[in-house]
């Protein structure tokens, strides 16, 4: 949509009024070498002008037609020249910057926020000093940003940051990208707060519906919700593979079967992008993860750690955990994130060995097999902190509080220098440097002949293509007074709210209890906000034994092992199982009290139910859902149509006995993979 005036900052209209006063530069002679050619007047009546909405840059007049000068020279060149394709854009701007620019181009840095008090850059107002320095100084033009707020609020913001990048020596544009925020689960490195953004249930859940039209509508709706705001890049899907159920990050998998996350990938792609056929001025582009295996972590614990930093394939199933990827790549994903696991013994698959270090240092993985086998034409990004050294406390657990002062995660490269990470990753094949804002060592690295200029110029050269094809050159501002009525509208929200009561399933109902009445009804609650039940005409009592029914919000059980580590310590890992002394095993202990009662968990891992099954009435699997869902589907004003996307096992004894790479193996799940009931 075009941006006019007054959608902008103050800031902003400042700068406007500024650039106004400026005379448009009209060139008097220009070739048409590079543009196609032809006479002046049917130029002027063939080619359509662009809407380059609101700049702050001079505007260059050539036939008719309006172009940007982002280089400030006065003279159109043909990476300014709208008319000309992406392919021939990125080219040229390419052989248009000095070293140190092309090494900013492969940072992917954290966007610094104000009053930031947690070190990862959570806040509502970007640092523009600090962002100032960093374009201009390091030439870093994509971040990642954790900021929440208003969608006005981070519209403004964001194009704020553009004008900063239209002042610099070539202004290039700046990309955001942010991890997902659409769902209910939020942990730092994993997801960002959603403040506003329409919500759905976490991926389990379009696992769970296997409807691929479904969920290329989330992605297409979710696109709509970045786009407002200025968000150009998600950093997802998760292609990872459930095989693992202790594992910490099942909540964000299509669950453990290949074939639906393949299909499901796929469509979450296309939603994103536009469609299959590559990226749009109207692409959200995605950066699919985490090539290849995150899954199959060792006892379930999470590469994030030092202590989970083995993927493990006792089943010889390696080949099984490239499937979804295959779906990623029939959508012509735009990037690919390698996970940070090395594998803990050697894995060959088609004649390809894998070195045994972090995907991101592994050029079989993503030379051999993700450039050659499957022609990956894209940008490799690589996750977050690859490069930083992992301390002594990041390696052992810090003494009292852990923090990120001093986390890395440069997985069999723990002893080698920083410059000697950086050479081995883009060696390897690695375009982009996730949380790094440090290319001085790209450029070190040229300079002392350890990396060729040549092969920096592929990697810049793939991340300003993207630019390119998704419009930023020419349009990159938001209309920030219209965000408001695209983030989180209500269209939008109904129809993530259906998706809530659709994705439940339904594991237990004795009695035929759901979906049940309200009339007359008296209940007791655990989990649940009382004023919800009464807007369902429910009267809400003190004890079970008043009620008539029971009706309890649990989570599936998890421990915290390694409290010592900073991701350690707020990932679930450990057993599965119901145990006395948990406070929501003790609630469901109460609730069999009453006459009736509802169990309703929510499973970011697969629960073990085997002591729950034989106590309650009926029990609702959901993968995220508020309490209006919720309440829906227990009255029947929605109906619960998920099927399990992972087993559940019987027994923490037959979780330990199954193996991390291979799916639905455990000898005697509770139930199965697929399970799901219906209302009569």
């Amino acid at each position: 949509m075009t941006t006019t005036a007054s959608h902008l900052s103050p800031h902003l209209h400042r700068a406007m009024r500024a650039s106004a006063g400026a005379a448009t530069i009209t060139v008097l002679a220009f070739s048409l070498a590079a543009c196609g050619s032809g006479n002046d007047d049917e130029n002027i009546s063939n080619t359509p002008q662009l809407d380059l909405g609101y700049t702050s840059l001079n505007l260059l007049t050539v036939e008719g037609l309006k172009f940007k000068d982002l280089n400030k020279d006065g003279k159109l060149e043909p990476y300014e020249d709208w008319r000309l394709g992406a392919d021939v854009r990125a080219k040229d701007l390419v052989s248009r910057l000095t070293l140190a620019e092309k090494a900013g181009l492969m940072m992917h840095g954290t966007a610094p926020v104000l009053n930031d008090t947690t070190g990862v850059g959570t806040g509502t107002s970007y640092d523009l000093t600090t962002l100032g320095t960093q374009i201009n100084d390091k030439a870093i033009f994509t971040y990642i940003t954790r900021m929440s707020g208003d969608a006005t609020t981070m519209a403004e913001q964001y194009n704020k940051i553009q004008t900063l990048a239209e002042a610099s020596r070539l202004g290039i544009p700046v990309s955001i990208s942010t991890d997902p925020r659409n769902h209910f689960q939020y942990t730092v490195g994993a997801s960002a707060t959603g403040t506003g953004f329409s919500q759905w249930p976490e991926t389990l859940g379009f696992a769970a519906l296997n409807d691929a039209t479904l969920t290329r509508k989330f992605g297409d709706i979710a696109r709509q919700e970045y786009l407002a705001v200025g968000i150009t890049q998600a950093l997802s899907p998760q292609a990872d593979l459930a095989t693992e159920p202790r594992w910490a990050r099942i909540n964000g998998t299509f669950g453990e079967d290949a074939d639906v996350a393949k299909a499901q990938v796929q469509a979450y792609i296309e939603g994103f992008q536009g469609g299959s056929t590559g990226l749009t001025n109207k692409s959200v582009l995605a950066v699919v993860k985490h090539w290849v295996g995150y899954g199959a972590q060792k006892s379930g614990f999470d590469s994030h750690n030092y202590y989970g930093r083995y993927a493990t394939y006792p089943g010889n199933n390696f080949a099984y955990h490239l499937k979804p990827f295959e779906g990623a790549f029939a959508a012509n994903a735009a990037s690919i994130m390698p996970t940070y696991s090395e594998p803990d013994a050697s894995v060959t698959v088609d004649g390809i060995t894998l070195e045994q270090v972090g995907a991101g240092f592994d050029k079989a993985l993503l030379t051999d097999l993700l450039r050659g086998k499957y022609a990956f034409k894209g940008v490799v990004l690589s996750d977050w902190g690859i490069m930083s050294d992992c301390d002594n406390n990041c390696l052992n657990g810090w003494p009292g509080t852990p923090g990120f002062a001093g986390f890395g995660t440069p997985w069999g490269m723990e002893t080698a220098t920083k410059l000697q990470r950086y050479v081995k990753s883009v060696n390897a094949g690695m375009d982009q440097f996730g949380g790094a804002e440090e290319p001085e060592y790209l450029v070190q690295a040229v300079n002392q002949g350890l990396l060729a200029e040549t092969r920096l110029n592929d990697s810049v050269y793939r991340i300003l293509l993207q630019k390119f094809q998704q419009g930023l050159f020419d349009h990159p501002y938001v209309d920030s007074a219209a965000a408001k009525t695209v983030v989180g509208n209500a269209d939008f929200q109904a129809v993530a709210l259906d998706t809530q009561r659709k994705a439940m399933v339904l594991l237990q109902n004795s009695g035929n209890l759901l979906p049940m009445s309200a009339t007359g009804k008296k209940v007791w609650l655990y989990g649940i906000d009382a004023a919800t039940a009464a807007k369902y005409g429910y009267t809400v009592v003190a004890t079970p034994q008043e009620a008539d029914v029971a009706i309890v919000r649990v989570s599936t059980p998890f421990e915290t092992l390694h409290p010592h580590y900073v991701f350690g310590s707020m990932q679930h890992e450990g057993s599965l199982a119901f145990a006395d002394g948990q406070a929501d095993y003790e609630a469901i202990k109460q609730a069999a009290l009453a006459p009736k009662s509802v169990v309703a968990v929510y499973m970011d891992r697969p629960a073990i139910l085997t002591n729950v099954v034989d106590k309650v009435t009926s029990i609702v699997a959901n993968f995220g859902a508020n309490d209006t869902a919720l309440f829906d589907v227990l009255t029947g004003v929605g109906k619960p149509q998920g099927k399990l996307p992972f087993e559940l096992p019987s027994s923490m004894a037959e979780v330990e006995a199954q193996l991390e790479d291979v799916p639905h193996d455990t000898a005697h799940p509770l139930f199965a993979y697929g399970f799901g009931l219906s209302y009569q």
